[in-house]
């Protein structure tokens, strides 16, 4: 008699087939879970979009509130995933490795749980397609099988970005919500870092600062590349999916700012303006993403500008 094969899991190749395997990653009672949670007033809840500069703010807030311990074996471990936790078997509830209490979370403002603080991280819309699109292959699609105009024409027409940006930017001028914009980490990352440690507690010292921003450098990240990956989210939900287990999905790209308008087609990027000046623009006036990354930059963080003296480390 002979046995039947088992037929191994494909990744799609459509836009469609991407989006109903990705639907599967988290489940109703993992939404529910992530719905009823109700953090602390001290807990930190890092929340962009995705792919503007989550793991990033992931590594600077660890390394400040441990001093810079790497012994986890993927960052979602330690700060756990609103969105995933229920799915990967986390207790949102629990006590953490360190003080404050940090989670992930790429909810717009209207479904993030509320009572906690915020940090925020806004990334050119253009750059979060590259990027996005990057990501996925090889993962949720199969490489070459989804072209990146495709894939961008996908990503402006769900709008996702621009109602989680202006759900948050409604909420600028709150003292629990801190701004940031990717590009700004990448041209200010000390004074960034600096601004990170005074929304934790101000006295987190000196040492603690410098050891958080040598490891929040993309070299020293890549150089740690496995515990930045996603591995700990694949393992547990690739087979709910139906994606193959072989998927890698690296998260430490070389972080190019303004990349994406290179690379999207001039028709795309017209699309994308168009999609800024219905939303952005008319609701805040911003004629595209440069002016509203300058205010958010303006934004008052005294931090930034005139980086308060770090009182000496403590014991934490």
């Amino acid at each position: 008699m002979t046995r039947p094969t088992m037929r191994k899991a494909a990744r799609p190749e459509t836009l469609d087939g991407m989006r109903a395997a990705m639907q599967n990653l988290t489940t109703e009672a993992g939404r529910s879970n992530a719905a009823a949670f109700r953090p602390r007033p001290s807990d930190i809840i890092i929340a962009p979009h995705a792919k503007s500069g989550t793991t990033w703010m992931q590594q600077i807030v660890h390394g400040l509130r441990t001093g810079g311990a790497m012994d986890f074996t993927e960052i979602t471990e330690v700060i756990p995933w609103i969105e995933l936790a229920h799915d990967m078997g986390v207790d949102l509830e629990a006590e953490q490795a360190a003080h404050p209490r940090a989670f992930k979370s790429h909810f717009a403002w209207d479904n993030v749980p509320k009572g906690g603080r915020y940090i925020i991280v806004f990334r050119d819309p253009a750059d979060v397609i590259v990027s996005f699109h990057r990501f996925l292959e090889g993962w949720a699609f199969e490489p070459g099988s989804i072209a990146l105009d495709d894939f961008a024409e996908g990503f402006i027409s769900s709008d996702r970005w621009h109602r989680h940006a202006a759900s948050w930017w409604r909420q600028h001028g709150r003292d629990d919500v801190l701004f940031f914009t990717y590009e700004r980490m990448k041209r200010e990352l000390p004074a960034v870092v600096q601004a990170v440690a005074d929304f934790l507690d101000p006295a987190i010292g000196r040492e603690t600062r410098e050891i958080a921003l040598r490891q929040a450098s993309l070299d020293f990240m890549k150089r740690h590349g496995r515990q930045f990956d996603d591995h700990l989210v694949r393992a547990a939900r690739d087979a709910a999916c139906g994606l193959p287990e072989d998927g890698e999905a690296s998260k430490l790209g070389r972080g190019v700012a303004g990349r994406g308008a290179r690379l999207l087609s001039a028709p795309m990027r017209a699309k994308l303006a168009s999609r800024w000046e219905a939303t952005m623009g008319a609701e805040f006036g911003f004629a595209d993403y440069a002016a509203f990354a300058a205010a958010v930059d303006a934004l008052p963080h005294p931090s930034l500008k005139n980086p308060a003296k770090p009182a000496p480390d403590q014991p934490r």
